[in-house]
């Protein structure tokens, strides 16, 4: 059962990364590619030599995007099918779409949402290339610190379900979350390395547009994986009464 999930969520999660690439060449390209001009200009305004093109532009925006998105969406479907194959029959009565677009909110929050509240996508010629390192290293303790409040504060809820009852519960739940969201957020130093005169409008774009990409491909497997898993739960639930895979 779990291996029939998990088949099925590497497949919608190619979808989802077609459909995120589609996305990601009429919104997303466009303010890479006026990054990218302003990067040029600023180097040759310091005397500095073009540095080679390893990589064609071409080739970055056609095939390089599509085999990323294709790779991490089929990554994504996979992860997301043994999640849902853990908590389905787990997180109340929930049948397996709404289960599906439940695990799908919560986790486009957990891992793309707050994280980005606090350190936002930043397009090329945005960033000392000295510090990426460290950027990264805080970007990621972002999202497991994101990660673990989520998963606590889920469980918080259940355990104030029946006390509260489910709107109540998931309200304190949810404030919780945000407390915990507030004190790492203030905790964590912040970082701005936009240059003075790069555009705040390419800036907003290229951030709404690496949310919206974002926002396809886990809209595209939570509510895809809902169908599909539906029909897998259906076969599994006529042949005995387990509802539960792990």
């Amino acid at each position: 059962m779990v291996g029939k999930l998990l088949l099925r969520g590497m497949l919608v999660g190619l979808v989802a990364g077609v459909l995120a690439f589609a996305f990601a060449r009429v919104y997303g390209e466009p303010p890479v590619d006026k990054a990218i001009a302003f990067e040029e200009q600023q180097a040759q305004a310091a005397g500095e030599a073009p540095e080679p093109e390893m990589v064609s532009r071409a080739t970055q925006a056609g095939i390089g995007l599509a085999t990323g998105l294709l790779v991490y969406g089929a990554a994504l479907g996979g992860l997301f099918s043994l999640v849902f194959a853990y908590a389905y029959g787990r997180v109340g009565s929930l049948g397996p779409r709404g289960t599906s677009a439940l695990l799908a909110l919560l986790g486009f929050l957990a891992v793309i949402v707050v994280p980005s509240l606090k350190y936002p996508a930043n397009p090329p010629a945005v960033g000392n290339p000295e510090t990426i390192a460290y950027r990264t290293e805080l970007f990621f303790i972002m999202i497991v610190v994101s990660i673990a409040a989520m998963v606590a504060a889920v469980g918080l809820a259940q355990r104030l379900w029946t006390r509260l009852g489910a709107w109540n519960a998931s309200i304190v739940a949810g404030l919780a979350f945000l407390v915990v969201f507030a004190l790492v957020k203030a905790a964590l130093p912040d970082i701005n390395e936009v240059p003075e005169n790069f555009s705040a409008t390419v800036l907003w774009q290229f951030r709404v547009a690496s949310l919206g990409i974002q926002l396809v491909l886990w809209a595209v497997v939570g509510l895809g994986f809902g169908g599909v898993a539906e029909r897998v739960v259906a076969v599994r639930d006529r042949r005995g009464p387990t509802r539960r895979y792990a």
